[in-house]
């Protein structure tokens, strides 16, 4: 489909968060759009969202419904969403009951009600809810096809958009599919033990939009999609440029990196618990200024442990969070959206234009995987965030607590990251040691010998050189075998 719009096209936002970015700014005025999906899926709460849009816009609108449940019935439901306005019911937005009409004269006395209502209310907006009852009442599929096509006519002619909420049809396409500008599917499926809820536009007409599925929440604003972020993010930004550096707030790694880590550049600290990932991610913050915002986004120490490590290690970085450089999202590693928490972190950064991230814990986006690949995702997130001007550490927990062989958790992560860091405990006699050893900076030299780490009321501090880690290191042990899950 091309990307050019027709001239006498004229959008007609929805409203919905994350939706008018899949169709690329919204429906087309004058159009006429199916949303199916089985119930209890939100096609209602969608409905009324965009009604109460385009009614706050100053628009008139009118929602017609063919099914059993009462008007108030399903008003008393939408109360308690936030685009719910008492005010505008009765004024810019008009409920009407069609039942009776489709009862009474079938598809004809339906269509005259609409054209009627639509006429007399100036409603530039129509939402016919419950369409499966009309598809019920048609004599055959050429009455049904029919009266689709006289309410896309009038429609058009009336310059009112119009959406038909409808079950899915087994039959594809059917022939009023064929007929209409686009059609938007909501389904909700059970994935293990979770559920996942998923938007499709399977069709849309005079423009070009995000295809595949999406994913969508239903909250206390009513529906809200999150675009998948492979499809939103366009690399043609993705470029370093001259090769800056940004301090790791450690003056020895900084020697051992070259200077520092490339600025824009993805950094993995890979370990298990306790080696000192976050410290080391802390340390990156203390960095930070009003010029170079901070950001951890973590997902397994809660803020208040955060911030009782902070005050213990760095207590200038407790200065820079209270002063607003550094800013601390904690985010539970439960049933979330891939795309949500992409989308909350990404909203901070971009409103407080964070030069400096740190994820702290990968695995929690594993959790939020379902069925889907991490590796298409987490390369896109990485893309967009080089094109912010962000230098990233991410941290990712290993199994291995002492051996020569570690597995690289997440796989496919490691060739996407630029520069990859590895914390490792060893033993040597009845003492456990930590150890350094940088794997790979990417486009740069970089001195890859192993450096004892020691956790210290300081912070990190690394041994001057190696000798201290050859003295430690069991032969066996002095080279560590990595591989990926």
């Amino acid at each position: 489909m091309s990307s050019e719009e027709s001239p006498e096209l004229t959008r007609a936002p929805s409203g919905v968060k994350g939706l008018d970015d899949i169709l690329r700014g919204g429906f087309f005025r004058g159009g006429l759009y199916i949303i199916e999906g089985s119930p209890g899926v939100g096609k209602t709460i969608l409905g009324n969202q965009i009604c109460f849009y385009q009614a706050a816009a100053g628009n008139k609108v009118l929602y017609v419904t063919l099914i059993a449940e009462t008007v108030g019935r399903m008003l008393l439901n939408i109360k308690g969403l936030t685009f719910y306005d008492a005010e505008i019911v009765g004024n810019g937005i008009f409920y009407v009951s069609g039942f009776n009409a489709l009862k009474k004269d079938g598809l004809t006395g339906l269509l005259h009600l609409l054209r009627r209502e639509v006429a007399s209310r100036h409603a530039t907006t129509l939402i016919v809810d419950g369409f499966a009852s009309a598809s019920d009442h048609a004599q055959s599929r050429e009455d049904l096809k029919l009266f689709v096509q006289q309410l896309q006519t009038q429609a058009d002619a009336a310059d009112c958009t119009v959406f038909l909420l409808a079950n899915p049809n087994d039959q594809k396409p059917s022939s009023e599919e064929t007929m209409v500008d686009g059609i938007i599917n909501l389904s909700s499926t059970i994935q293990e033990w979770r559920s996942a809820r998923e938007i499709c536009v399977r069709k849309f007409r005079g423009s070009s939009y995000l295809q595949g599925v999406h994913s969508y929440a239903i909250a206390a604003d009513g529906i809200v999609v999150y675009p998948r972020l492979e499809t939103l993010v366009n690399s043609a930004g993705d470029t370093n440029g001259d090769l800056q550096r940004v301090s790791s707030g450690n003056l020895r790694l900084d020697a051992m990196l070259g200077g520092g880590f490339p600025a824009r550049s993805s950094t993995m600290i890979i370990g298990p618990s306790g080696t000192g990932k976050t410290t080391l991610g802390l340390q990156f913050l203390a960095e930070a200024s009003a010029a170079e915002p901070g950001l951890l986004f973590g997902f397994y120490e809660a803020p208040l442990r955060i911030s009782a490590k902070v005050k213990a290690i760095y207590p200038t970085l407790v200065e820079k969070i209270e002063a607003g450089h550094v800013q601390i999202l904690w985010q539970a590693p439960t049933d979330q959206l891939l795309d949500e928490l992409a989308d909350r972190m990404l909203r901070d950064i971009k409103q407080r234009k964070v030069k400096r991230l740190v994820i702290d814990g990968l695995g929690g986006f594993k959790k939020a995987l379902r069925s889907r690949p991490i590796e298409p995702f987490f390369s896109a997130l990485v893309h967009e965030l080089r094109s912010l001007g962000v230098t990233t550490i991410c941290t990712a927990e290993v199994m291995e607590i002492v051996g020569p062989t570690i597995t690289v958790p997440l796989q496919g992560l490691s060739d996407v990251t630029d520069n990859h860091i590895l914390l490792r405990f060893v033993e040597s006699g009845a003492s456990l040691y930590r150890l350094m050893s940088i794997l790979k900076v990417r486009d740069s030299a970089f001195d890859s010998d192993l450096r004892q780490l020691s956790l210290t009321a300081r912070g990190l501090e690394l041994a001057e050189d190696s000798a201290s880690a050859r003295s430690i290191l069991p032969t066996r042990f002095s080279k560590a075998e990595v591989t990926q899950e």
